[in-house]
């Protein structure tokens, strides 16, 4: 971590001072995602293979159930053995996981290896952005967090775009290929990212965790709007494409450039919109952002032809990127240093929350109305954006919730 942070905002001069270790998480990240195929393309799958819409939502939801679970035990692992560990442990069951669920060809099986692929996936989550705020200096974690998104879009739209391709062949590549990448992250992070803060005996367990998360309102209110949006980003990976191809009459390889234009336009734009949103306090950019991508997803509501999917995916990657870095490194601020991989191990549960709840809930409302879905989505954005409006802004930089966290933790203690 570099001594001094220079107060110059340029992008280039902040780029230049993350230091190596974040560097390689950085790259391992970018490999990774390049082969996140599996579950974009899990509902397409599950179609081809034959199977009733209800395996579709049970292993999503599954999935969803899995990542839930890992992010409660990511965010007590993270704190309590380290941040290393524990992402070399989600990346080796990933791996393994990832395999099996390639050859689950029963209802059972494929809930069951869905649930698994959850588990072992989403405890990298808590451990990795914990891990990246250990790594990197206060004033430059909002480009860290808006740097790694780079990485992580850069990564899927490539991937996305490859994917279709490959779907058109084999299924069989986007599960050997995922498990591959998985690996390689595992690798990177095992010889090359130090372990950041070592992990403390003091507050190890949930129940100090909650009370400090019950008496920080912004927090809160962050986590719910982070649990609605969760459920309209979920429906990217799960209705959206039952959409592109039901509704609109596109095939696959459609639905996998839409889905690489979300990525690519991340890749270009949102680093440098980060030098506007940083100057702006971040609930309200995150409010603006969460309005954008509910009315971008719920303009689906028109129909499905591709230019209106283009401007679909247009609208809601710019509400993104407005919103998604910002709350992270926001939530990130709020965590006491000894608490950070809990608080954004609840993070992560509202989207596995979301990852749950929303494809069952997305394809039995699809199933019914697609139009009705797509105006919920637009519905379930306004509602994000309230409870953000909501937190006072002297709390906007996080620090005076932090702080005093901080100073109460021998007090939640003693309770």
């Amino acid at each position: 971590m570099p001594a001094n942070v220079s107060s110059n905002p340029s992008l280039w001069s902040d780029l230049r001072q993350l230091p190596r270790g974040y560097w390689i998480l950085f790259s391992g990240t970018l490999i990774n995602r390049f082969g996140h195929f599996v579950m974009p393309f899990l509902a397409l799958y599950l179609k081809r293979e034959g199977l009733e819409p209800w395996v579709t939502g049970a292993s999503l939801a599954a999935y969803g159930a899995g990542c839930l679970i890992a992010n409660l035990a990511g965010g007590y692992f993270a704190d309590r053995v380290g941040r290393k560990p524990t992402i070399l442990v989600s990346c080796a069951s990933a791996v393994v996981t990832m395999l099996a669920l390639s050859q689950a060809h029963t209802p059972a099986t494929l809930v069951t290896f869905s649930g698994l692929v959850g588990l072992a996936s989403a405890l990298y989550f808590p451990a990795a952005s914990a891990l990246l705020v250990d790594l990197v200096p206060p004033p430059l974690r909002l480009r860290a967090f808006g740097c790694q998104r780079l990485a992580v879009n850069l990564g899927f739209a490539l991937g996305m775009a490859t994917a279709g391709l490959l779907a058109a062949h084999s299924f069989l590549l986007l599960f050997v290929i995922d498990a591959a990448t998985t690996a390689i992250l595992g690798l990177m992070v095992l010889f090359g990212v130090p372990p950041g803060k070592a992990p403390k005996t003091e507050n190890p367990g949930w129940g100090v965790a909650l009370t400090a998360m019950r008496g920080n309102g912004a927090y809160l209110r962050s986590l719910f709007a982070s649990f609605c949006m969760a459920v309209v980003f979920w429906q990217l990976s799960s209705t959206w494409g039952l959409h592109v191809t039901s509704v609109g009459g596109h095939d696959e390889k459609v639905y996998g450039w839409l889905m690489a234009l979300n990525g690519l336009l991340i890749v270009v734009f949102e680093l440098p919109l980060t030098s506007f949103t940083r100057r702006h306090p971040g609930p309200r950019m995150m409010m603006w952002g969460y309005l954008l991508s509910g009315a971008g997803l719920g303009l689906s509501a028109f129909g499905g032809t591709l230019p209106l999917l283009v401007a679909v995916m247009v609208i809601f990657t710019l509400g993104e990127m407005i919103s998604s870095p910002v709350g992270n490194a926001y939530v990130a601020a709020l965590a006491p240093d000894d608490m950070r991989g809990r608080f954004m191990g609840m993070l992560g549960v509202s989207w596995g929350s979301a990852a749950m709840l929303g494809p069952v809930a997305g394809i039995a409302l699809f199933a019914h109305s697609p139009p009705l879905l797509w105006l919920a989505c637009f519905g379930l954005g306004a509602l994000a954006a309230a409870a953000v409006a909501g937190i006072r802004m002297e709390n906007a930089s996080g620090t005076p919730d932090a702080v005093r966290l901080s100073k109460n933790l021998e007090k939640l203690n003693r309770r």
